[in-house]
């Protein structure tokens, strides 16, 4: 249990009642506070204040509460003991690169596909898909860390009528022609008019190959054509009727808002018809099934939830995350993308001017909720106003601090009889960690990360400037202070599918 639950359970113990802690905005306030006697006063039948003077009596004589005091209307303020925090850093120490992991209990813990980008592939990676990336890679990352079995899927279009038009617009440039006005032009066009066979495999190794670039590891790759065949052993996990020729399933029996036809009058399957066979094989093999998937989708929430509702026994076994439009500006100017056009931004030039690092921070430090304008002179600037470069700059101090101290240095002693500010803020905050993961990997929201990152950096940055590592009594303990910070720093970049690097 991580420290900080730890002492509320003490506290509660104690008290004989729930008691919440919340960090006051002035550490002159306490290390914790609790509102529990403002919360308990209606039932126990005392003025609040009256009872926080016996709630922070009865608290004050726990091992690890230096004192109690009573503020306001009835809060009361915890001031902790320099032990409490010594036992709270080496149980970051101890724990190391998984401090905060496997939040989830063992008997929830489930077998989850996240399915991402699936752009079609008639062209490079866009920043677009790149977001769908980056994000659905970072809630993969954090489910994994809290103790799920997460696989990452890419689902390609391999047939239909804009994979025809990608095939006949590179046959064009083959033979020398301009490509049909509805086709697709641009410079890599040109470049796969020069390969041999067909197109649309050697178009997936090149977004492979970016999407590894971008650290975005696909376990498996998923065909259209494949799923196709699936399809009639599919639809008799649904209820389907049949009505003027064609075959629907009664998606609104499951909160859909219209049903949705699987096979036309003609017999033909619709793209719907895939979904279904899609959503069946996802189940077979995994206890729950997300999708990422651009605004533009956002009407298919209702009928995937309906076809999980059928073939899975509920619609909760499905999560369909929405993200929001991207846009890249440079000098100013918004950027505009458009694989047909020619006129795109593609992941890979994106990467070519800010860079992997940068990349992957700025199109995760948001909720999928925003749109993201990224500004590209920022990212590249190497200063305290790029968050990415400040988050880093972080580990590599703690990095050069290790060099400095050298190999045989003692790391992690019990904390001095007296703390400065700076060290009791750094270990709070290295404390609230594991309630963060926890948080973010529950509600898919992995800007969770960058923010909690930098508030970890502004106090790590206050703590070297203002209490010397090196050369002091307290070198070891501090040390370990550091070692704690860097774990937690690498882990929270690593979260995000940004590096730590050791130099800067």
């Amino acid at each position: 249990m991580p420290s900080i639950e730890r002492l509320a359970a003490e506290l509660s113990a104690s008290a004989g009642a729930p008691i919440e802690l919340s960090r006051p905005n002035d550490a002159a306030h306490g290390d914790f506070a609790t509102n529990a006697a403002l919360k308990l006063a209606p039932q126990r039948k005392l003025p609040p204040r009256e009872l926080a003077q016996e709630l922070a009596a009865t608290l004050g004589l726990l091992p690890a509460v230096e004192r109690a005091e009573v503020a306001g209307p009835g809060f009361v303020n915890l001031f902790l003991t320099p032990s409490w925090f010594g036992e709270a850093v080496a149980e970051v120490l101890a724990a190391g690169a998984d401090y905060g992991a496997g939040c989830v209990p063992a008997a929830e813990r489930a077998r989850i596909q996240v399915e991402l980008v699936s752009a079609n592939p008639t062209g490079p990676l866009t920043v677009g898909s790149a977001r769908n990336g980056a994000y659905g890679d970072a809630v993969a990352r954090l489910l994994r860390y809290a103790g799920h079995t997460v696989s990452e899927e890419y689902y390609f279009n391999d047939s239909g009528t804009q994979m025809d038009r990608f095939r006949e617009s590179v046959d064009a440039r083959r033979r020398g022609e301009e490509p049909p006005a509805d086709g697709y032009v641009g410079a890599y066009i040109d470049d796969l008019a020069k390969l041999e066979g067909d197109p649309v495999p050697h178009m997936l190794t090149a977004i492979e190959a970016s999407l590894e670039r971008f650290r975005v590891h696909i376990d498996s790759w998923q065909k259209q054509t494949a799923i196709e065949q699936e399809i009639p052993e599919a639809l008799k996990a649904v209820d389907t009727y049949v009505e003027e020729g064609a075959t629907w399933v009664r998606t609104t029996a499951h909160g859909d808002d219209k049903d949705r036809v699987v096979l036309r009058s003609t017999g033909e399957p619709t793209y719907f018809a895939a979904d279904v066979a899609y959503m069946h094989h996802k189940l077979r093999d995994f206890d729950r099934a997300i999708y990422v998937l651009g605004a533009d989708h956002h009407g298919y929430v209702g009928r995937l939830k309906a076809i999980a509702a059928m073939i899975g026994g509920s619609s909760d076994r499905v999560e369909v995350l929405i993200y929001q439009l991207v846009h890249l500006l440079r000098g100013g100017e918004k950027a505009r993308m458009g694989k047909r056009s020619g006129n795109v931004v593609f992941l890979d030039d994106l990467i070519d001017e800010i860079g992997v690092d940068a990349a992957r921070w700025y199109l995760v430090e948001r909720g999928p909720d925003q749109t993201i304008e990224i500004d590209v002179d920022l990212a590249v600037e190497k200063s305290r106003k790029n968050p990415v470069y400040y988050v880093q700059y972080v580990h590599a101090r703690t990095c050069g601090l290790f060099r400095e101290a050298g190999e045989g240095a003692l790391v992690g002693a019990p904390p001095p009889a007296t703390l400065a500010p700076e060290e009791r803020d750094l270990i709070k905050q290295l404390c609230e960690f594991p309630a963060v993961v926890k948080d973010a990997a529950e509600r898919r929201s992995p800007q969770a990360i960058p923010t909690y990152a930098i508030r970890l950096a502004d106090d790590f940055h206050r703590f070297y400037h203002e209490c010397r590592v090196l050369g002091v009594e307290e070198q070891a303990w501090r040390l370990g202070l550091v070692r704690a910070t860097q774990n937690v720093i690498a882990r929270c970049l690593d979260l995000v599918g940004v590096e730590a690097p050791e130099r800067m």
